[in-house]
């Protein structure tokens, strides 16, 4: 298990993909780390401003809205089946979005 990597868990509403986001020295050695939700069907929609699209480029079976506007914590026993990895491109659209959408930017 690693950052970037795409999983699938169930947060509460059934197995979704996920993408962890927390620091590798947290994935390693921490019993919680942190993800980011992903959509389980097909995008069919442009995604929003606090959203970001994932594909086969990241291991993903189709477009995939991954949701940067949530941080879960979430016990890394409830992280499953590894399903691929974050493109260095969209790591870093997500990294701006998730700044963006909690008004986080130094100004």
């Amino acid at each position: 298990m690693n950052a970037w990597d795409i999983h699938s868990a169930d947060l509460g509403w059934g197995l979704h993909p996920v993408v962890i986001i927390s620091h590798p020295l947290r994935v390693a050695n921490k019993d919680f780390i942190e993800i980011l939700d992903c959509s389980t069907q097909r995008a069919v929609r442009s995604p929003r401003a606090t959203e970001v699209l994932l594909d086969h480029a990241d291991g993903l079976d189709w477009q995939t809205l991954c949701k940067c506007d949530c941080i879960f914590a979430v016990a890394r026993t409830e992280i499953k089946a590894r399903r691929g990895t974050v493109s260095p491109e969209r790591r870093r659209q997500i990294v701006r979005t998730i700044i963006a959408s909690h008004g986080w930017e130094v100004g």
